[in-house]
């Protein structure tokens, strides 16, 4: 099952101001990668997920996830973007 994908024609890099996970403000300069995750895995990505573990989620769902955001920046730092 595919959990999530990235749209290489929209990442691009960028210096932007945000608001972090924490509300924590910061100017960032970076590559800001576009993932989209189907509709129909996100109840299932949230009930294997446990945000009070260090070890959630399992192998299963982060790896599919890491790897999308992964091949998406190698590609583009590769010029393939």
């Amino acid at each position: 099952m595919t959990y999530s994908y990235a749209d290489q024609t929209q990442i691009q890099t960028v210096n932007v101001s945000i608001i972090d996970e924490h509300d924590a403000r910061a100017d960032v300069s970076g590559v800001m990668i576009p993932v989209i995750i189907p509709a129909d895995v996100v109840a299932e990505l949230l009930a294997n997920y446990d945000d009070t573990s260090s070890t959630s989620p399992v192998v299963a769902y982060s790896r599919p996830l890491a790897r999308t955001l992964l091949d998406a920046l190698k590609r583009f730092s590769e010029g393939g973007g």
